[in-house]
């Protein structure tokens, strides 16, 4: 069993407990449900930001413990001023120490899209992400089947919520395109086993049709990379790790943006 697999189980107990003790006429009432959302291409594509989805993760399978003692408000506020496009923030508890609160901690202190990152199974948490204040949800094509992806992003949209697709190679590209999708995000770290490769974005850059905004997701630290990326198609950069094993997140993703302004 990979990691994915064993992350899948968990999340299927997480969910029917969560369904077990919220109903979703609950979530429904949450105040930030009736929001209207930001939009992540208008943010991502902004001239005056970056293209980088700044990442609030306190740990990972592979890396362990990232940051311990990094609050959200602190970072997610950091990357803001920094001129993040959009910020993305874990709610998976037992593999990456998220919560829910993180998320909406980070909506309702900041006014740029934030992105819900988790492993979405269930329409039940596209609708707790709505009610938390997300702008953007993740489907990862590892984990759905076709049918899920169209389901699940439709209801997404009649929310007015955006989809962030992530594919990690061409096989899950080609079945998973979905014209009820926003963004295709290629995922640079393998799933199975957490190795990272950015190859895999030049690999797959030119094989997504042009209507979808193309990110690039992991195993970037350099601005010189996002140079590159950006100069072969992307239009978003997703970075998390290389911030957040810093002590100050906000400041070293500043000074990432200092570097990348002069490259």
């Amino acid at each position: 069993m990979t990691i994915l697999d064993k992350i899948v189980a968990r999340k299927k107990e997480e969910v029917a407990f969560s369904k077990s003790q919220v109903p979703v006429s609950a979530l429904e009432e949450k105040v930030f449900f009736s929001r209207q959302t930001y939009s992540f291409k208008d943010f991502l594509l902004d001239p005056k930001r970056t293209g980088i989805i700044a990442e609030f993760k306190r740990r990972s399978p592979s890396k362990g413990l990232i940051n311990g003692k990094a609050t959200v408000g602190d970072v997610t506020t950091g990357y803001a001023k920094a001129g993040a496009s959009a910020l993305s923030v874990l709610t998976d508890v037992d593999f990456f120490g998220g919560h829910t609160q993180d998320l909406e901690a980070a909506r309702a202190m900041n006014i740029i899209p934030v992105l819900r990152k988790d492993f979405m199974i269930d329409e039940y948490q596209i609708l707790e992400a709505k009610a938390m204040g997300a702008d953007v949800i993740l489907l990862i094509a590892a984990i759905l089947t076709p049918q899920q992806i169209d389901n699940f992003a439709k209801l997404a949209k009649s929310l007015g919520l955006h989809v962030l697709l992530e594919v990690h190679n061409l096989e899950e590209l080609q079945r998973s395109i979905n014209p009820n999708v926003d963004a295709i995000g290629v995922n640079n770290r393998n799933l199975a086993d957490f190795t990272v490769n950015i190859q895999t974005s030049f690999d797959l850059v030119t094989e997504i049709p042009s209507e979808f905004m193309k990110i690039s997701e992991s195993a970037i630290s350099n601005p010189k990379t996002i140079a590159e990326l950006r100069k072969a198609g992307f239009n978003g950069f997703l970075i998390g790790e290389n911030f957040m094993k810093t002590e100050d997140p906000g400041q070293a993703m500043q000074q990432f943006v200092d570097e990348l302004i002069s490259v």
